[in-house]
């Protein structure tokens, strides 16, 4: 049984489909404390930051943060140049869209190479990378080996998206957040910890 407190926090508890009510009862009186713990650090967070679609806005790209920049022209796509996101300012109320297609097409690149070389040092073969708007999940571990990343994991510095990508991949040898599961992580990252609290802290203004 599992008891896990989402970024927008809510409760979503797991169990295995034989366990009877009292049980799940007992479980979720049994983690109170533990849960209350999580909702006080959560409201510690920063809230997150809402972005409009004008010239010298800044948006996160593999950590850092670059201006856009509003330009002529109507059909020009999305483009980083020169240090600045730039697009056309006819373009600018579908803002959101382009840049989440934008987000979506970088960071499927990059994404598949990162993981294929994070796979080959953790002796796994995942069967795909796809990613796509994961909710409130950076990423998610699916039946067959599938690794699905959320796109905003691209706005995050390489060393926290190397956190999520390890922790999915090592996800194909342990599918709970056992101790083996935490003792396999700090085998190939040492300083998860650290970096699970700043992916926390950083990933709740995204």
């Amino acid at each position: 049984m599992q008891i896990t407190v989402e970024r927008d926090g809510s409760l979503t508890m797991t169990a295995p489909p034989t366990c009877q009510r009292d049980q799940l009862e007992r479980f979720a009186r049994a983690k109170r404390l533990w849960v209350y713990e999580k909702l006080a650090l959560k409201d510690e967070l920063p809230p997150s930051v809402k972005r409009e679609f004008v010239s010298g806005e800044g948006f996160p790209y593999l950590g850092r943060s670059y201006r856009l920049q509003l330009v002529r022209g109507e059909r020009a796509p999305l483009r980083l140049e020169a240090g600045r996101f730039k697009l056309p300012r006819a373009q600018a109320r579908a803002g959101e869209q382009l840049f989440t297609g934008w987000y979506v097409e970088h960071a499927q690149v990059w994404l598949e190479a990162r993981v294929a070389m994070w796979a080959e040092r953790l002796g796994v073969s995942p069967a795909s990378v796809t990613v796509r708007d994961q909710g409130y999940r950076w990423a998610s571990c699916a039946a067959g080996g599938r690794l699905y990343f959320h796109w905003r994991v691209i706005q995050l510095p390489p060393r926290l998206i190397d956190y999520v990508i390890v922790h999915e991949l090592v996800h194909l040898t342990h599918d709970d957040h056992s101790p083996a599961f935490w003792r396999a992580m700090a085998r190939v990252l040492p300083d998860c910890d650290s970096r699970r609290e700043l992916l926390r802290r950083l990933g709740a203004q995204l």
